[in-house]
């Protein structure tokens, strides 16, 4: 007569509770190159949360227009950040590691707690680092998804790939996501300090920008609280550093297709503040965890070129909170509220 194992007896159950933290950003090509750049943008593209068109329509339109022009367009663009002396290459997946890393060091070695790091697009994949984390005895996770304004095309595209994950296993952990952050007073202090460090010992500049990527229109009215997260992240920026209404600006960057996307577009207000002559100006993007093409060379760099070629003056791109003291500050802060009863 057979023995039913219980729980104790079987190899695959740890003894004890183990918690598996994963911070997640958006994603990042593994390479510059065609070959790299088209298996990124195939991936990302494909997603139905952030390309919500028919599907055969979209296909396509994917994979006889956009996948044979634009992987050399944003190979180029990338080219203009990529670390070229550095293992990370990408920007993002060197403070994304980063943060995960010194997550890792702040709570120390110990049994009941394994931090780790992935990409929703490209490597290293969700589903890669949720299998190994279980192969080292992880039974809960805790999802952090490294964007402060919850949207549809960000937050839950990333909560779907965990779900789909767990969707396959037999045993099931016990899982938890992280809610947005956009009003959390330690972030809101975390901005307006990084703020401060950078212009520390200069005259702070005349106007204020805070660029938001953007999302279509059609996807506000359709429910998605993205719009309102960012608003009053703004909103709560400019009240604690009490800056003048007329000369803080809230923008939203880098609409794809044509149908209409959040507004008032950064380009356009650039070319405007410009035009206008304005003296001096800094730039913030706030929904960005970590520098990316986005903020780099979007922002950084053709913004900057943009507001001076239309007869802007000083212009400063004041970078995201990446690995500093005040962006760990924040993630700790929301990492702690989102283990708490789990890990102590």
């Amino acid at each position: 007569m057979s023995v039913k194992p219980i729980p104790g007896d079987h190899p695959n159950w740890p003894s004890h509770a183990k918690t598996g933290l994963l911070l997640v950003n958006l994603g990042t090509p593994d390479a510059t190159d065609k070959k790299s750049m088209r298996r990124y943008l195939k991936q990302f593209l494909s997603d139905r949360r952030v390309i919500e068109v028919p599907r055969l329509l979209w296909w396509l339109i994917l994979n006889l227009i956009i996948l044979n022009i634009r992987p050399k367009r944003s190979g180029a663009a990338y080219d203009k950040i990529w670390l070229k002396d550095d293992p990370d290459g990408s920007p993002l997946r060197k403070y994304t590691r980063l943060q995960a890393e010194m997550l890792q060091a702040h709570y120390g070695e110990r049994e009941d707690l394994m931090v780790d790091w992935a990409m929703r697009y490209g490597q290293p994949s969700i589903s890669e680092r949720l299998e190994a984390m279980k192969a080292a005895g992880c039974n809960r996770f805790v999802i952090i998804p490294l964007y402060p304004q919850y949207a549809a095309s960000t937050t839950a595209t990333v909560n779907d790939e965990v779900f789909e994950w767990a969707l396959k296993q037999r045993w099931q952990p016990a899982i938890r996501t992280a809610p947005p952050w956009h009003d959390h007073p330690a972030y809101i202090e975390a901005l307006t300090r990084s703020l401060g460090d950078y212009f520390n010992g200069r005259e702070m500049p005349e106007h204020l920008m805070l660029s938001f990527h953007g999302i279509p229109y059609r996807y506000f009215v359709q429910g998605d609280p993205y719009h309102c997260h960012c608003m009053k992240t703004a909103r709560l920026v400019r009240e604690k550093l009490n800056w003048n209404k007329d000369k803080f600006h809230v923008c939203f960057q880098s609409r794809f297709g044509s149908e209409p996307w959040l507004q008032p577009y950064t380009d356009e207000t650039l070319e405007k503040l410009g035009a206008e002559k304005v003296g001096s100006l800094a730039l913030m993007a706030p929904g960005f965890s970590a520098d990316c093409l986005e903020t780099l060379e979007e922002l950084a760099m053709e913004g900057q070129e943009s507001f001076h070629e239309h007869g802007g003056g000083q212009f400063d791109y004041v970078p995201c909170l990446n690995a500093s003291e005040p962006g760990m500050a924040v993630i700790r802060q929301i990492v702690d509220e989102n283990l708490s009863g789990w890990v102590k």
